[in-house]
Protein backbone atom coordinates (compact mmCIF):
# COMPACT_ATOMS: atom_id res chain seq x y z
CA UNK A 1 0.00 0.00 0.00
CA UNK A 2 2.58 2.16 0.95
CA UNK A 3 4.46 1.84 -2.61
CA UNK A 4 1.17 2.39 -4.26
CA UNK A 5 0.83 5.70 -2.56
CA UNK A 6 4.15 6.67 -2.55
CA UNK A 7 4.15 6.10 -6.40
CA UNK A 8 1.43 8.07 -7.01
CA UNK A 9 2.75 11.29 -4.71
CA UNK A 10 5.94 11.25 -7.05
CA UNK A 11 4.00 10.84 -10.50
CA UNK A 12 2.38 14.06 -9.08
CA UNK A 13 4.78 15.63 -7.09
CA UNK A 14 8.01 15.36 -9.20
CA UNK A 15 7.03 17.04 -12.31
CA UNK A 16 6.13 19.73 -10.01
CA UNK A 17 10.02 19.92 -8.48
CA UNK A 18 8.57 18.61 -5.05
CA UNK A 19 9.54 15.48 -3.47
CA UNK A 20 7.54 13.47 -0.67
CA UNK A 21 9.31 11.07 1.84
CA UNK A 22 8.05 8.18 3.22
CA UNK A 23 8.09 7.86 7.16
CA UNK A 24 5.73 6.24 10.35
CA UNK A 25 4.41 8.49 12.84
CA UNK A 26 5.95 6.22 15.58
CA UNK A 27 9.43 7.29 14.16
CA UNK A 28 8.90 10.63 14.52
CA UNK A 29 7.58 10.64 17.94
CA UNK A 30 10.32 8.83 19.51
CA UNK A 31 12.79 10.60 19.07
CA UNK A 32 10.63 14.20 20.54
CA UNK A 33 9.56 15.07 23.86
CA UNK A 34 5.61 14.30 24.28
CA UNK A 35 4.59 18.44 23.57
CA UNK A 36 5.93 17.49 20.26
CA UNK A 37 3.93 14.60 19.54
CA UNK A 38 1.69 13.73 16.63
CA UNK A 39 -1.75 12.18 17.84
CA UNK A 40 -2.02 9.11 15.67
CA UNK A 41 -1.17 5.56 15.88
CA UNK A 42 2.64 5.11 15.49
CA UNK A 43 2.07 2.91 12.65
CA UNK A 44 0.37 5.43 10.42
CA UNK A 45 1.73 6.93 6.97
CA UNK A 46 3.15 9.98 6.57
CA UNK A 47 5.22 11.77 3.90
CA UNK A 48 7.91 14.80 4.52
CA UNK A 49 7.23 17.20 1.36
CA UNK A 50 10.45 18.98 -0.11
CA UNK A 51 10.81 21.83 -2.64
CA UNK A 52 13.72 21.36 -4.82
CA UNK A 53 15.52 23.88 -6.84
CA UNK A 54 13.06 23.37 -9.91
CA UNK A 55 10.10 24.09 -7.98
CA UNK A 56 10.67 27.49 -8.39
CA UNK A 57 10.17 27.26 -12.26
CA UNK A 58 8.32 24.62 -12.89
CA UNK A 59 5.58 25.16 -10.23
CA UNK A 60 5.80 28.64 -8.55
CA UNK A 61 5.83 30.57 -12.11
CA UNK A 62 3.24 28.97 -14.11
CA UNK A 63 0.83 28.69 -10.63
CA UNK A 64 1.72 32.99 -10.17
CA UNK A 65 0.69 33.44 -14.00
CA UNK A 66 -2.36 31.69 -14.12
CA UNK A 67 -3.81 32.44 -10.40
CA UNK A 68 -2.11 35.98 -10.37
CA UNK A 69 -4.98 37.41 -9.55
CA UNK A 70 -5.98 35.18 -6.47
CA UNK A 71 -2.97 35.49 -4.55
CA UNK A 72 -3.68 37.06 -1.18
CA UNK A 73 -0.80 35.75 0.72
CA UNK A 74 2.95 34.46 0.13
CA UNK A 75 2.92 33.20 -3.09
CA UNK A 76 5.14 29.69 -2.56
CA UNK A 77 2.93 28.45 0.36
CA UNK A 78 -0.46 29.55 -1.60
CA UNK A 79 1.48 27.44 -4.88
CA UNK A 80 2.54 24.43 -2.58
CA UNK A 81 -1.11 24.35 -0.66
CA UNK A 82 -2.82 24.62 -4.13
CA UNK A 83 -0.55 21.54 -5.20
CA UNK A 84 -1.09 19.41 -2.35
CA UNK A 85 -4.88 20.09 -2.22
CA UNK A 86 -5.05 18.84 -5.79
CA UNK A 87 -3.08 15.35 -4.62
CA UNK A 88 -5.37 15.00 -1.55
CA UNK A 89 -8.18 14.23 -4.78
CA UNK A 90 -6.26 11.88 -5.84
CA UNK A 91 -6.89 9.56 -3.20
CA UNK A 92 -11.12 9.66 -2.79
CA UNK A 93 -11.32 6.69 -0.73
CA UNK A 94 -8.47 7.90 1.86
CA UNK A 95 -8.36 10.54 4.54
CA UNK A 96 -5.55 12.80 3.87
CA UNK A 97 -4.43 15.69 6.33
CA UNK A 98 -1.73 17.73 5.67
CA UNK A 99 0.10 20.28 7.65
CA UNK A 100 2.26 23.07 6.36
CA UNK A 101 5.64 24.30 7.51
CA UNK A 102 4.25 28.08 8.16
CA UNK A 103 1.62 26.79 10.56
CA UNK A 104 0.94 27.33 14.15
CA UNK A 105 -0.88 25.60 17.28
CA UNK A 106 -2.16 27.89 19.60
CA UNK A 107 0.45 27.14 22.08
CA UNK A 108 2.64 28.64 19.96
CA UNK A 109 4.37 25.69 18.74
CA UNK A 110 4.75 24.81 15.23
CA UNK A 111 2.34 21.74 14.31
CA UNK A 112 5.40 19.72 13.64
CA UNK A 113 9.02 19.64 13.76
CA UNK A 114 10.32 19.92 10.11
CA UNK A 115 13.90 18.96 10.45
CA UNK A 116 13.11 15.92 12.26
CA UNK A 117 10.16 14.86 10.09
CA UNK A 118 12.90 15.13 7.68
CA UNK A 119 15.83 13.33 9.08
CA UNK A 120 13.42 10.15 10.34
CA UNK A 121 11.94 9.87 6.85
CA UNK A 122 16.01 9.36 5.58
CA UNK A 123 15.24 12.64 2.88
CA UNK A 124 17.63 14.57 4.58
CA UNK A 125 20.10 15.01 7.60
CA UNK A 126 19.40 17.05 10.43
CA UNK A 127 22.73 17.95 11.89
CA UNK A 128 22.68 19.36 15.32
CA UNK A 129 24.74 20.28 18.07
CA UNK A 130 25.23 16.93 19.27
CA UNK A 131 26.89 15.15 16.27
CA UNK A 132 29.77 17.44 17.52
CA UNK A 133 32.07 15.87 19.55
CA UNK A 134 34.08 18.57 20.77
CA UNK A 135 32.03 21.83 20.00
CA UNK A 136 33.36 24.89 20.69
CA UNK A 137 30.16 27.01 21.43
CA UNK A 138 30.05 26.68 25.34
CA UNK A 139 26.37 28.78 25.98
CA UNK A 140 25.67 30.20 22.75
CA UNK A 141 22.33 28.64 21.15
CA UNK A 142 23.31 26.29 17.84
CA UNK A 143 20.16 25.86 15.88
CA UNK A 144 20.64 22.32 13.86
CA UNK A 145 20.65 22.54 9.62
CA UNK A 146 18.99 20.27 7.59
CA UNK A 147 21.49 18.79 4.29
CA UNK A 148 19.73 17.02 1.42
CA UNK A 149 22.40 14.95 -0.12
CA UNK A 150 21.78 16.03 -3.96
CA UNK A 151 21.12 19.91 -3.05
CA UNK A 152 22.89 20.46 0.13
CA UNK A 153 20.75 23.48 1.71
CA UNK A 154 19.27 24.38 -1.59
CA UNK A 155 15.90 22.77 -0.50
CA UNK A 156 13.21 23.44 1.51
CA UNK A 157 10.61 21.47 3.96
CA UNK A 158 7.20 22.32 2.97
CA UNK A 159 4.75 20.13 4.37
CA UNK A 160 3.49 16.55 6.00
CA UNK A 161 0.63 14.40 3.97
CA UNK A 162 -0.58 12.35 7.01
CA UNK A 163 -2.65 9.02 5.79
CA UNK A 164 -4.86 8.42 9.15
CA UNK A 165 -6.30 5.03 7.58
CA UNK A 166 -3.11 3.44 6.80
CA UNK A 167 -1.20 1.62 8.73
CA UNK A 168 2.57 0.38 7.86
CA UNK A 169 3.52 -1.69 10.56
CA UNK A 170 6.70 -3.32 8.15
CA UNK A 171 7.92 -0.20 7.02
CA UNK A 172 11.83 -0.53 7.18
CA UNK A 173 13.30 3.26 8.33
CA UNK A 174 15.93 4.50 5.88
CA UNK A 175 18.76 6.09 7.46
CA UNK A 176 19.51 9.99 6.06
CA UNK A 177 22.85 10.18 3.91
CA UNK A 178 25.09 11.27 6.61
CA UNK A 179 26.97 13.84 4.02
CA UNK A 180 28.77 16.24 5.99
CA UNK A 181 30.70 13.71 8.02
CA UNK A 182 33.65 14.75 9.38
CA UNK A 183 33.80 16.78 12.44
CA UNK A 184 35.67 19.74 11.12
CA UNK A 185 32.75 20.22 8.17
CA UNK A 186 30.05 19.91 10.64
CA UNK A 187 31.59 22.49 13.08
CA UNK A 188 31.40 25.03 9.97
CA UNK A 189 27.89 24.11 9.06
CA UNK A 190 26.69 24.83 12.32
CA UNK A 191 29.05 28.24 12.50
CA UNK A 192 27.92 29.31 8.75
CA UNK A 193 24.22 28.93 9.56
CA UNK A 194 23.79 30.26 13.30
CA UNK A 195 26.05 33.20 12.73
CA UNK A 196 26.61 34.18 8.79
CA UNK A 197 23.17 32.56 7.61
CA UNK A 198 22.64 35.21 5.12
CA UNK A 199 25.56 35.04 2.73
CA UNK A 200 23.87 31.23 1.87
CA UNK A 201 27.52 29.48 2.02
CA UNK A 202 26.43 26.89 4.23
CA UNK A 203 24.14 25.62 1.82
CA UNK A 204 27.19 24.94 -0.12
CA UNK A 205 28.72 22.95 2.30
CA UNK A 206 29.19 19.51 0.11
CA UNK A 207 29.19 19.81 -3.60
CA UNK A 208 25.84 19.97 -4.63
CA UNK A 209 23.76 18.78 -7.88
CA UNK A 210 21.75 21.67 -8.42
CA UNK A 211 20.95 24.91 -6.45
CA UNK A 212 18.41 27.73 -6.93
CA UNK A 213 19.06 29.84 -9.96
CA UNK A 214 20.24 33.81 -10.02
CA UNK A 215 15.95 34.84 -10.16
CA UNK A 216 15.28 32.61 -7.10
CA UNK A 217 17.91 33.60 -5.14
CA UNK A 218 17.02 37.10 -5.49
CA UNK A 219 13.23 36.38 -5.05
CA UNK A 220 14.27 35.07 -1.35
CA UNK A 221 16.10 37.39 -0.72
CA UNK A 222 13.86 40.39 -1.18
CA UNK A 223 11.69 41.14 1.81
CA UNK A 224 8.01 39.35 1.50
CA UNK A 225 6.11 42.20 0.91
CA UNK A 226 8.70 43.53 -2.06
CA UNK A 227 9.06 39.50 -3.39
CA UNK A 228 5.64 40.08 -5.97
CA UNK A 229 6.69 42.50 -8.11
CA UNK A 230 9.66 40.15 -9.10
CA UNK A 231 6.79 37.85 -9.87
CA UNK A 232 5.31 40.97 -11.74
CA UNK A 233 2.31 41.15 -9.11
CA UNK A 234 0.95 44.37 -7.63
CA UNK A 235 1.90 44.97 -4.87
CA UNK A 236 -1.59 45.11 -3.25
CA UNK A 237 -1.81 41.79 -3.83
CA UNK A 238 -0.76 41.29 -0.48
Amino acid sequence: MERRVAEQLGGALGPLGLEAHAFKIGWYNAVLQPAFHLPYPEDTLAFVVLSTPSMFDKALKPFVKKERLKIIRDPVDQCVSHHLSRVKEKFPEQRVDVMFDYEILPSRKPKFLAQTAAHVAGAAYYYQRKDVKLEPWGKKKIYGVCIHPKYGGWFAIRALLLFPDIQVPFLEQPAPADCVSTEEKRIELLEQFNFHWQDGRYRDIIEVKERYSEEQKAYFATPPAERLRLLGLPQDAQ
